[in-house]
């Protein structure tokens, strides 16, 4: 086994979009003099993990992953000396800043693209091209409904080139070992620029049959291990997390043997996770480890990174196809909110009906999870969607910190804000940062709470896990046992009270979290949750950590 960092696993992340969360010059676009500017509230909320999303010179056709230079901080945004700056500040705070890096595709925009449509035949290699899309197999783009074909034809280029994602974002060739060059050359510039780790996009396309052959790697896995090497090789504490939305019996490769990701987002969890929400039946989320791999066999390797929500759509296609049709029914119901045939464009705090104690204990039980927890930045105060944005745009609102017309994102007007902000019952007015910390039985109070809570608690990314059978299918119960210690997390998914008598690890325990109660009596321990209630319990004392 390989040796690998190890600050991930107790660390709570906070994922960002820079140009939707604070303004710093007044031009209605985030930056990083603004992002820097509220370092003092991400520190307060106790997050110790920052996840920018692509921060890159680019046409920002799909949100900044269609990356145009891959070395540069786009100028709406700052300067590389903001940049660093901001770095800096977060690193003194104790924070790790991962940047999202995007190989799979570049934009149209990108010069290396520029020189292939061009005829530069050493850039005409870095893409995937065809005379007739018609030799090509059958394939559907990432985006159904949006994007039609995988192939676009170039007038310059008098050829078609490949795209698994929109027609301005055409696919890199990364089996051709100058791309992975060039890729290692840009994860070793940020890395020696002070960035911690990094989120790579598209992971599981990156490594896909593609094209018209199609073009696949002989080895998909060594192009992650030749990544991580290459990031080691500067700092070894640097952290690879993957976005791969693969099949559950893949998932494990994706950690290699300590030598390629240190963590995968979850996305089968997730969408478990929020079909037991809304389902109000925990049993959903039992299933979910039941289709994963066993969290012992991958935990040397690295861990999962559980999220509720991201800035895309809630992806549901990897419930079970019957539960996928309900899932979608339910929390799609309204046709304006489907996506892609798979998701649902809406922030967490709809999907739960803006029920304060409903997205409490959604975030508790998400950070009761083995693994890293996540949260997007605005929902930790319940943030809303706008529905009347296209597509995917409508959970990329600007974050809302004061009930000002503005939100306190920027000074600029309105009408030049990146994004509109959130109108009715989500709008600043109703839904906001100041009046939240003001408020000690807010939401970003209780979230504020759970983030501290869960830093003090190792067991959840170390030793066993396992699930707790219970009689009450609104109930989840989880169990970690590591050091001494058992850690137990005791969930009510549904509205009404239930009493749930378990086996008891001890015959003391110290109550950690929640609103929830609990008596021990003999062998017996019995937890106490009212409706969308949580308890966290630890039983045992350490035998080599202080805590």
């Amino acid at each position: 086994m390989t040796d690998h960092p190890e600050w991930y696993r107790d660390a709570v992340v906070y994922s960002l979009d820079v140009k939707t969360f604070a303004d710093g010059n007044g031009d209605g676009i985030g930056d990083f003099v603004g992002l820097r500017d509220r370092l003092d509230y991400l520190e307060d909320l106790g997050v110790t993990c920052l996840w920018l999303l692509p921060f890159y010179p680019s046409p920002w056709r799909d949100n900044g992953y269609d990356v145009a230079d891959y070395y540069g901080i786009d100028e709406r945004l700052g300067t590389m000396g903001d940049f660093q700056r901001f770095v800096a500040d977060a690193h003194d705070r104790g924070m790790y800043v991962l940047a999202d890096v995007v190989f799979n595709h570049t934009s149209t925009e990108h010069q290396w693209f520029q020189r292939a449509r061009e005829g530069d035949e050493e850039y005409r290699d870095y893409y995937l091209w065809t005379d007739d899309p018609a030799d090509a197999p059958e394939e559907e783009t990432i985006f159904p409904g949006e994007e039609e074909d995988v192939w676009t034809y170039d007038e310059a280029a008098d050829a078609y080139y490949y795209h698994q994602f929109y027609h301005f974002q055409p696919d890199l060739n990364v089996s051709n070992p100058a791309v992975q060059e060039e890729m290692e050359r840009v994860l070793q510039f940020w890395t020696e620029r002070g960035i911690d780790g990094f989120r790579v996009d598209a992971a599981t396309p990156m490594i896909s049959a593609k094209g018209t052959d199609p073009v696949s790697i002989d080895e998909p896995h060594a192009l992650f291990k030749r990544m991580k090497a290459a990031v080691s090789a500067v700092d070894e504490d640097t952290v690879l997390l993957a976005e791969a939305d693969d099949e559950p019996k893949r998932l494990k490769q994706y950690f290699g043997d300590g030598d390629e990701f240190d963590l995968l987002l979850s996305f089968v969890a997730n969408a478990h996770l929020v079909w037991a929400l809304v389902d109000e039946n925990a049993d959903h989320l039992a299933e979910a480890f039941d289709r994963l791999p066993a969290y012992a066999d991958i935990v040397e390797a690295g861990q999962w990174a559980n999220f509720l929500r991201n800035f895309d759509e809630l992806n549901l296609g990897p419930l079970p196809f019957e539960e996928f049709q309900r899932a979608f029914e339910a929390i799609g119901a309204d046709p304006d909110t489907r996506i892609y045939g798979r998701g649902v464009r809406r922030r967490l705090a709809p999907i739960l009906e803006g029920d304060t104690d409903r997205i409490a204990c959604a975030t508790s039980l998400c950070f009761a999870l083995p693994g890293t927890p996540i949260v997007v930045a605005g929902d930790e105060i319940g943030m809303g969607d706008e529905l009347s944005l296209p597509g995917r745009d409508a959970v990329r609102t600007p974050i809302q910190w004061t009930d000002e017309p503005s939100g306190g994102f920027s000074s600029a007007d309105a009408e030049e804000f990146v994004r509109p902000l959130v109108e009715g019952e989500y709008g600043p007015e109703v839904v906001n940062v100041a009046d939240q910390r003001a408020d000690p039985d807010s939401l970003l109070a209780r979230v504020r709470e759970l983030i501290a809570t869960r830093k003090a608690c190792p067991e959840l990314s170390r030793g066993e896990q396992s699930v707790v059978d219970t009689d009450d299918s609104t109930v989840f119960v989880h169990r970690s046992d590591w050091d001494g210690t058992t850690l137990l997390t005791a969930h009510n998914v549904g509205p009404d009270a239930v009493t749930v008598p378990l086996d008891t690890p001890d015959d003391v325990a110290t109550h950690l979290l929640g609103p929830g109660g609990y008596s021990l009596d003999s062998d017996t321990l019995t937890v106490e949750l009212g409706g969308y209630d949580y308890c966290w319990l630890r039983f045992g004392r350490p035998k080599t950590r202080s805590t």
